[in-house]
């Protein structure tokens, strides 16, 4: 329950964070996580396009790793 709570917490910080402010390798974690519902891995800033993106690797409860991105400036998914 707790690390739901923390969860919800980053997220949420995450969404207020204003446009132009880079999100926090924790909170493009926690953003990836929820997207996804899977466990992270590993999180790597990236540029992708002349983007900068968080490159979240999670592992699926089927066991398959994937890659999701988060915009590093809005904390979106992409």
């Amino acid at each position: 329950m707790k690390s739901l709570s923390t969860l919800l917490c980053a997220l949420l910080l995450a969404l207020t964070t204003p446009a132009w402010a880079d999100i926090s390798r924790d909170q493009a974690a926690a953003v990836a996580q929820q997207a996804s519902g899977a466990r992270v891995l590993s999180v790597e800033k990236a540029e992708i396009d002349g983007r900068v993106v968080w490159r979240v690797k999670v592992l699926s409860a089927q066991g398959e790793v994937r890659v999701v991105l988060v915009d590093a400036a809005s904390g979106r998914v992409l």
